[in-house]
Formats: C-alpha cells, sequence, structure tokens
C-alpha cells in the first residue's frame, strides 16, 4: 500500500514539471490575457466619463428663469437645477424669508411675518457646492495682528453641500439639483418648535410631506432670486382638528418667499447705536477693542442720500417709497397716505425733503406685495387676527443698512370683532405680552383700548361723525407707530411723560400733537373723565422724540461732534427714552414706573385713578345703556369685559410705583443729567399704595349693580357656547385683577429692590410696605363679615406669604422678605378669630388651618 502511494505521488509530480516544461508561454499569456480583461472592463466607463453631459443636455427639458442666480424647472417634474459661476464662489450673499401665508394654530405664523436675514457665502469643495452661513456677530480691526486669528473658536454654519452635475469650463458655470435647497428647510426652519407645557390636545403641526410640498412661483431678477414655496405638513392621527381656518387639520400649508440677494455695492456708511436712543440694531462685539463697551452694533437705517450734499435741506437720491397694496379699504386710503408722510417733518430737521413716498398699488400690478423690491402696506382680515398692526424690516446684516420693509394691518382695527372670552375671563392678563422685542403688540391691545373709548363716547351720545373721527384717530396713531419701526425706531415706552393730566385734558392744548413725546410708545388713548373736555384721543402727529431720534439715524453730520452734541440734547424732557428692555409690563421686570405699556401723562397715578373712576361711572349704567331691543346681550357682555379689563391694566400701571426706581442714561458728565438710580418719593409710593387699597383690595372695590350678572350673556352660536359652562366667571375676573397686582407685589425681584434700594435714597421700606399691603387687604372687614371677592383675596394672599417660606420659589426671596411674610402670617392668624356669618366664620378658619400647617414646615 505505502508502495503505491509513492508511485502515484512520483507520477503526478512528474506530470506537472512536464506541463511546465512543455508549456512555459501558456502562464504568460494568461496573465496578459487577464490585463487585456481588464483594461477593456475599464474602457466603456472611461468612455462614459469622457461622454458626461453636459449643462444644455441636462436642462434641456427645462424653462430657464434668468436672474442673480440662473433657475432651470424642469417643464414635466417641476425639479429646480440652479447655476452657479465661478465668479459667485467665494462670494457674499443674503438670505432672506418671510411668511407669505399661514395660520395661527401652531403660534404666530401669519401672512407678512419676517422671519430674518443671514449672510451665507458659497464655497466649492472638490465636486460639490457649498451654502455656508457667515458668523457676523463679531469685529476685528484689520490693523489689529489678533485679526488673524479672527476665526479662532467662531463658528459657520454648512447649510447645504450638493454635487455638481455638469461643469462648463469654458464659460466657468456650474449645474446643481436645487430641490432639496428649497423644498426642504434648508435655508431656514419653517417648522415652528413645540411650545413646552403645551397641552396634548393642542393643535400639533405633522411632518414635512416631501411628495406635497412645491414650488408655487419663481421670480427672478439681477440682483435677487424670489422663490415662494409651498411646505405641506401631514399628521393622519391629529387629536385637534384646530380653528376653522384649517380646511383639514391633517394637512395644512405654510407658504413662504425665499429670497436670495446680492450683497450691496453702494457707499452706505454704517451708524452705531447710543444706549440714549432707541434703534433696531445688530449687536457686533468688537474683539479687538480693550474698552468696558467693546460694541459696534450696527443701527438699522436706510440708505438716505442727498442730491445736493450741500444743500441744507435737500431731496434724496431715492426716496424711501411706501406702496399701498389695492387691498386697502378706499375710504382710508388717504388717511393712511397722510399718516406715512408724517415723519417726513421728522426727515426734514435731518436734510432731507420728501424722504418718504407713498404710491398705489394698480389693481392690474403685475407684481405681488411679496417681492422684495416693493415696500408694501399691506391688509388682511385674518380668521384670528395676530394683531392689529405689524412694521417689520430685514437688513444687511454686514452693515445694518435696511433693505426692505411691510407694514402689515388687520381689518379687525375697524370692527368690532375680537377675542371676546380673552377680554371678559382674562382681563388681568389682557396686558401681559409675549416679550420679544421684535414683536410689536400695539396694534393688538390698541383694538380693545379703541373699543373702550368707543363705548364710552357712545355712552355720552357720540354721533356717527365722531365715533368715525376716533377711528380715524386711532388709525393714524397706529401707521405712524408702524411706520417708525420699518425706519428703524424701536419702542419707547417712557414717552408718555411728556404732558400733565391737566394737558391732557385740554382739548385746544393738544390739537393736532402727539399726546406723548413719541409715536413709538405704547400710550393707552386719552379718554377724559369729564366728557365736555374730551380732545382727540390719539397721536396726531410725530412728537419730539421721533424727530431727534430720525435727526440721530438719518442726518449726514460732517463731523462726531456735531452728532454728539445732538446727542448730548437727551437729557431734555420731550426727548426721554425707555425701551423694551427696560419697560415693567411683566411683574417683576425692569424697575422704572415710568417705561411701562397703556400708561399716560406725567403723573401715571392720577391718571389711572381717573380711567378707574371712569370705569367705575360707566358700569353704574352700562346695562341701560348697552341693552338694546331686539339684540342679544352680547354687547354688554363685551363692555362689561372692557371696563374691568381697563380697571386691571390701571391698576398694574399703579403697581409699578412700588419698589420703583428711576433710571437716568445720560452720560457721565452729561449737562442736565442726574444720577443713573434714584427710587420713587415716598410719597408717590404711599400714594400708589393708598390707590391700590381703594381700588384693588377694599371690600368694594369692584362693586357693579347686582342686577347687570343677571344680564352677561353670550350670543348663542349653534352649538358654540365654549369649553367652559357659559355663566359668566365673575369672581374669576375680579381676583385675576387682584392676582395681576400681587404678581407684582410679591415679586423676588420687587422685595430685593424695596430693601437693596434703601441704601440709596428709598424711603418706604419693606417692613413698612408689608405692613401696609396686610393692612389693606384685612383689617377692613377681618373683624366681621368678609364678602366673597375678599375672601379669594384674603386666601390667595396668605398662600402667596405660605409660598415665599415653603413653596418651590422660597430660595429666591431674601431673609428679610421672608421675616415679614412670617411677622404678617402671625398677624392674619391673630386678626381671623372666628366672627361675622357663618361663611365669614368658615373662611377665617381656612386661613388659620392654612397658618397653622405652614408654621410646622418652617425652618
Amino acid at each position: 500500500m505505502m508502495f503505491n502511494l509513492l508511485n502515484t505521488l512520483k507520477r503526478v509530480s512528474l506530470a506537472i514539471l512536464l506541463v511546465c516544461l512543455v508549456f512555459p508561454n501558456n502562464v504568460e499569456a494568461q496573465k496578459k490575457k487577464r490585463k487585456k480583461d481588464k483594461i477593456e472592463a475599464t474602457a466603456p466607463n472611461l468612455e462614459k466619463k469622457s461622454k458626461q453631459k453636459t449643462i444644455e443636455e441636462l436642462t434641456k427639458s427645462s424653462k430657464e428663469i434668468e436672474g442673480l442666480f440662473k433657475i432651470f424647472q424642469d417643464t414635466i417634474t417641476g425639479d429646480l437645477q440652479m447655476v452657479i459661476t465661478e465668479d459667485q464662489i467665494g462670494k457674499e450673499y443674503i438670505y432672506f424669508s418671510q411668511v407669505a401665508d399661514g395660520f395661527m394654530d401652531a403660534g404666530r405664523i401669519n401672512r407678512g411675518l419676517y422671519r430674518g436675514s443671514k449672510v451665507f457665502k458659497i464655497e466649492k469643495y472638490f465636486d460639490k457646492i457649498e451654502f455656508v452661513t457667515q458668523n457676523t456677530s463679531f469685529y476685528y480691526d484689520p490693523n489689529n495682528p489678533i485679526s488673524k486669528a479672527e476665526n479662532a473658536n467662531i463658528s459657520h454654519g454648512n447649510m447645504a453641500s450638493v454635487k455638481v452635475e455638469a461643469h462648463d469650463t469654458n464659460n466657468g458655470l456650474y449645474l446643481i439639483k436645487a430641490n432639496d435647497l428649497f423644498l426642504k428647510e434648508t435655508f431656514s426652519r419653517i417648522k415652528p418648535p413645540s411650545r413646552p407645557g403645551a397641552s396634548p390636545m393642542s393643535f400639533k403641526i405633522g411632518n414635512l410631506d416631501k411628495d406635497k410640498t412645491k414650488i408655487n412661483s419663481i421670480n427672478n431678477y439681477p440682483e435677487n432670486t424670489n422663490l415662494k414655496v409651498e411646505y405641506v405638513y401631514s399628521n393622519p392621527s391629529t387629536l385637534s382638528s384646530g380653528s376653522n381656518a384649517l380646511a383639514d387639520s391633517r394637512n395644512v400649508s405654510i407658504k413662504v418667499f425665499h429670497s436670495l440677494i446680492a450683497m450691496p455695492e453702494n457707499d452706505y456708511e454704517p451708524r452705531y447705536e447710543d444706549p440714549r436712543v432707541g434703534y433696531f440694531t445688530t449687536q457686533v462685539d468688537d474683539q479687538t477693542s480693550t474698552s468696558s463697551t467693546p460694541y459696534k452694533d450696527l443701527v438699522h437705517r436706510w440708505h438716505l442720500k442727498k442730491k445736493d450734499p450741500n444743500a441744507a435741506i435737500s431731496e434724496p437720491v431715492e426716496p424711501i417709497t411706501y406702496w399701498m397694496e389695492n387691498t386697502t379699504p378706499h375710504e382710508w386710503r388717504e388717511t393712511i397716505k397722510q399718516s406715512v408722510l408724517e415723519w417726513n417733518k421728522a426727515f426734514e430737521k435731518a436734510g432731507f425733503k420728501n424722504a418718504i413716498v407713498v404710491k398705489q398699488q394698480p389693481d392690474d400690478a403685475d407684481w405681488d406685495a411679496g417681492d422684495i423690491r416693493y415696500n408694501v402696506l399691506r391688509w388682511t382680515s385674518s380668521p384670528q387676527p395676530p394683531f392689529g398692526g405689524y412694521g417689520p424690516s430685514f437688513v444687511n446684516p454686514r452693515t445694518g443698512q435696511i433693505l426692505g420693509a411691510d407694514i402689515m394691518l388687520e381689518y379687525v382695527m375697524f370692527s368690532k370683532r375680537a377675542l371676546y372670552d380673552k377680554i371678559y375671563e382674562g382681563s388681568a392678563q389682557a396686558h401681559e405680552f409675549d416679550n420679544d422685542h421684535l414683536h410689536c403688540s400695539f396694534g393688538e391691545v390698541l383694538h380693545e383700548d379703541t373699543m373702550f373709548a368707543k363705548a364710552v363716547a357712545s355712552a355720552f351720545g357720540a354721533t356717527e361723525l365722531e365715533l368715525k373721527q376716533l377711528q380715524k384717530e386711532v388709525l393714524t396713531a397706529l401707521l405712524m407707530h408702524e411706520v417708525g419701526h420699518t425706519l428703524g425706531l424701536n419702542h419707547n415706552m417712557k414717552a408718555s411723560q411728556l404732558f400733565s393730566p391737566e394737558q391732557l385734558a385740554d382739548a385746544e392744548f393738544i390739537k393736532g400733537k402727539c399726546l406723548t413725546g413719541s409715536v413709538m410708545d405704547y400710550a393707552t388713548l386719552n379718554v377724559t373723565r369729564d366728557r365736555s373736555k374730551q380732545g382727540h384721543y390719539s397721536d396726531m402727529s410725530v412728537g419730539p422724540y421721533d424727530v431727534w431720534a430720525i435727526q440721530f439715524g438719518y442726518t449726514p453730520f460732517k463731523s462726531e461732534s456735531e452728532k454728539e452734541a445732538l446727542l448730548n440734547r437727551s437729557t431734555e424732557p420731550e426727548l426721554i427714552f425707555g425701551n423694551d428692555a427696560d419697560d415693567m409690563r411683566a411683574p417683576g421686570k425692569a424697575i422704572d414706573p415710568r417705561v411701562n405699556v397703556w400708561d399716560q401723562s406725567n403723573d401715571a397715578i392720577q391718571y389711572s385713578v381717573d380711567r378707574i373712576e371712569l370705569a367705575n361711572d360707566l358700569m353704574k349704567t352700562a346695562k341701560e345703556r348697552f341693552t338694546n331691543e331686539g339684540k342679544s346681550y352680547q354687547e354688554l357682555r363685551d363692555v362689561f369685559g372692557y371696563l374691568n379689563g381697563q380697571k386691571s391694566s390701571a391698576l398694574g400701571i399703579i403697581s409699578r410705583y412700588i419698589g420703583g426706581v428711576y433710571v437716568d442714561r445720560a452720560m457721565a458728565g452729561q449737562e442736565g443729567g442726574t444720577q443713573p438710580y434714584t427710587p420713587v418719593s415716598l410719597e408717590d409710593q404711599k400714594r400708589a399704595m393708598k390707590a391700590l387699597k381703594d381700588y384693588a383690595f377694599a371690600p368694594n372695590a369692584f362693586d357693579a349693580p347686582n342686577d347687570i350678572y343677571n344680564y352677561l350673556a353670550k350670543q348663542r352660536r349653534g352649538f358654540d357656547l365654549g369649553k367652559e359652562p357659559e355663566d359668566p366667571k365673575i369672581h374669576e375676573q375680579i381676583l385675576n385683577a387682584q392676582k395681576s397686582v400681587l404678581n407684582h407685589l410679591l415679586h423676588p425681584n420687587t422685595l430685593q429692590r424695596i430693601t437693596d434700594s434703601e441704601l440709596y435714597g428709598n424711603k418706604y421700606t419693606l417692613s413698612q410696605f408689608m405692613s401696609d399691603l396686610n393692612t389693606a387687604i384685612f383689617n377692613d372687614d377681618i373683624y366681621g363679615s368678609v364678602n366673597t371677592f375678599r375672601q379669594n383675596l384674603q386666601l390667595e394672599y396668605t398662600n402667596r406669604l405660605i409660598s415665599m417660606l415653603t413653596g418651590n420659589q422660597k430660595d429666591r426671596y431674601s431673609y428679610n422678605s421672608k421675616s415679614m411674610a412670617l411677622y404678617n402670617l402671625g398677624k392674619i392668624r391673630t386678626m381671623a378669630a372666628p366672627s361675622g356669618n357663618m361663611s365669614s366664620r368658615a373662611h377665617k378658619q381656612h386661613l388659620r388651618t392654612l397658618i397653622d400647617n405652614a408654621l410646622k414646615e418652617v425652618k
């Protein structure tokens, strides 16, 4: 067996050797063959590469749309392709977007909403074109060596990296697919973020549906490329059907204008912010400055240039032109035009004649109001009006130059249509707004103020002509305010300090004037208690601050000293200024009570008391005056809400004077300047406390004729009477107004400021204030019967004192605030001995039990 195996192996080895000797060329031939096969296999790819399609071939079925960025749209599928030139690579452009049409169910997504602008650069990375957002928040002096490190630890944003489909080397052109640039949320986020704490049953927008999202229109110009895109969001299992503004809550559309804009090349000179005057700004930090305020914040303003630079007053080379949209009601066109042109009075002081021009959009115009080349005064009549008026602008983030602006107006300003339930059931919150400085709510509540003024005027026999004049005045004030925003001005909530209550009640004195220092304030309408002294209700011209602010923003100063001389006038009383950053509309926020909304006059405490008394007067006869034969009681219910809303607003204004500190932003050594912080005088704080005692906390503070309550009925509409029972929530409404006052008085910031300001002049000590507050809420009736309104107030107040010691926010309160809370609880427990009727005895036992249980937890 072993012998046979060895023989077999020998024979195999010999055979292999013979093959190698006889056929040595076959191995080499095989190698060559394999190499040849490989070459032949790659040849088709090389041929394919050499035959790569050209731009012309890839776009032969597309419509060519010339402009800043050449667009090709396939005539069959609608797909987009875009051409980038070699000249455009490495250059900066501006991206801007605004809402063409939206809805309010998921937040403020309304027609005309500006969504900001940003700078982006086009870059090439191998076979890709990239769109990169530039960080414009910092400045580096190019003469400083540190500027060589200007990109250190600063992030830009690569929005998109798109493959090049074809390259025309002869003409320096690159073709890219553009669907994903515009049909996805590439340039900006479209779908609003979820709101924290929103109810699971609230309306929720679905996910982006790529099959339904489409391009509505493309408008291409040499300096800008505009696309209107309809984004469709689908949610097949939505829990909420939303409002009747949505035809199908499962599929909702948001239409957005996207604009790609050439970086302006002109001789525009940036102007930098000064804290004494209020412009919108682009914030820029100077990274090469050694100053304690290293800011180069860019003022937002138009590029106005004199035709004749040597003339004291000259027409501009290019005026600021506003177009009235053809949706504008005919009867109001002249009022609107004149209101806008009022600003020319300010520009004349800055050296410009006819700086602003107003034109009418023809009914057959071939351009849309969404075209950024036109600044348009636009109108809508929305199912859920998001505002009364809104005046946005967009700018070049590199310079602050305003490039475009619109003004949105809602027809609700002419109607009685409002969120009546919000006014009625939540009057205490009616004046607490989103504090986003980019959102203007002036028109929103000016409408409510107008309803109050109309109710007062009607109650005292005003004619239709007089009511029409009131509407004209309101529209004039609204237009001037919103135009001011489009010129770059932000709010001036301190301007209402200009005139005294007596001057505002002098019709001849105020005739034709701005009732405050600036139309950029949120001043309440001037409704006089003595109806024989009623002058005009609202601003009829721009104010002295407005003129001065326009001078700062637009005067072509010959020197820095000339500009500084103008700014040094800021201490003049009529030029007083404070904006949203300083205003006290939110409890505990800011410190200067003069910087507020819906106040009026240089004695806001007295003016507010007069407003409360006027509301009380009207409440006494409201049932007779606003019950109309043959009609429902809806108007009476609305008026009841307006009156209590006005009282709540006035009480909120009064409360800010307690613990308030006046702020002076004059520069050190400036003529007329005072110390930066001056506490409100003891006299005025005590006066405010007395007003709150009488009109917010007293047992009869919210008295109304008992028989009015039986008639506060809604008008039924189908099956819609609201989510809750329709009976009026009277106690809830009154308590809400009182809560609004307590929110500020017992806010940790207010109590801390009262104590701190004792160190620099405050004479109304924390112990005195909290003792006075305790007295105002308890002393009048604690030893007898307590009515149900006061029971609610006393329990609310007591629970707040307890929460200062044991609640989730207890660590925010200072030790001396807690000490006074504990002291006052002890006083309340002593006073709350059983007395009065059965309801009052139960109430006092409730107070004692709450305090006893709380004291066990206090450490």
